[in-house]
């Protein structure tokens, strides 16, 4: 199936964002041969930084073949955003909400039409104290398999350190540099013709996920952990801590209380 033109409302954005990126950022890119040239795709890639999307965006522009980001519904209200969101081809995701499948849905139609569709499989901006692939969500394992398409891993490294995690305030000196690496498609060929169950999705999403970390090592030069950040588990073991604490100083208060009471008994008789 052919590409999809890149049009007007995206090339306009490049003339806007191109000149402030290559101004703050220099490029380490590697991997543009792994795009496919021609029919619907999927990109999955590592996200530590609220301005990676278009230092990504910069690399993924320049392969000639335009990426449509799942990004929140409120993106897409009136203005100029709004107009750039639907005009740009991006897929509205309404969260915790009954239409949150029709984000799949539209990604499902865009790969079918030869599009290539973006996603962030962790669903935000990595929370690993050394900013590595955390676990992920299964959407893009469910559209890659829902239509058997080419899933090209992207890992990304730089962008975070203009902005880090969760920060405000950019760090523009000294001039950092953005390194964006393609890797070969994802084999998820052991995947396909069964059903799609919770621990099948799950089990995909790893594989892609894996994927994604190895290139991160290659632009790291260092190896990420071997069992990667849950958020959910952290939750969970941060309540636990928390309980824990609690009750132990409760039971350091009641037994801080037990001599005064006795003295107060003594002093009644």
């Amino acid at each position: 199936m052919p590409r999809r033109r890149i049009g007007f409302w995206y090339r306009f954005a490049a003339v806007l964002c191109k000149p402030p990126l290559v101004l703050l950022i220099k490029r380490d890119w590697g991997g543009m041969e792994h795009i496919p040239a021609e029919g619907g795709f999927i990109t999955a890639v590592n996200h530590n930084s609220q301005v990676d999307p278009f230092a990504y965006g910069h690399f993924q522009y320049n392969t000639g073949r335009v990426p449509r980001f799942l990004a929140k519904s409120s993106l897409f209200g009136k203005g100029f955003v709004g107009a750039a969101m639907r005009g740009t081809g991006q897929i509205p995701v309404y969260r915790e909400t009954t239409d949150a499948l029709s984000a799949f849905r539209a990604a499902i139609d865009a790969v079918e039409r030869g599009e290539c569709v973006a996603f962030y499989p962790e669903g935000t901006i990595t929370r690993d104290p050394d900013q590595w692939p955390m676990t992920a969500k299964t959407g893009a394992a469910r559209v890659a398999l829902q239509t058997q398409c080419p899933v090209i891993p992207v890992a990304q490294w730089g962008a975070n350190e203009l902005l880090p995690p969760y920060a405000k305030k950019l760090r523009v000196l000294p001039r950092k540099t953005s390194h964006v690496l393609a890797g070969p498609p994802v084999d998820l060929t052991r995947f396909y013709g069964k059903e799609m169950s919770p621990d099948l999705l799950k089990e995909a999403t790893e594989v892609i996920m894996a994927d994604i970390t190895r290139l991160l090592e290659q632009i790291r030069g260092t190896k990420a952990p071997v069992t990667p950040y849950d958020p959910r588990r952290e939750r969970i073991e941060q309540r636990r801590r928390t309980a824990a604490e609690t009750h132990e100083l409760e039971s350091r208060t009641e037994s801080a209380s037990e001599p005064r009471v006795e003295q107060e008994e003594g002093q009644g008789t």
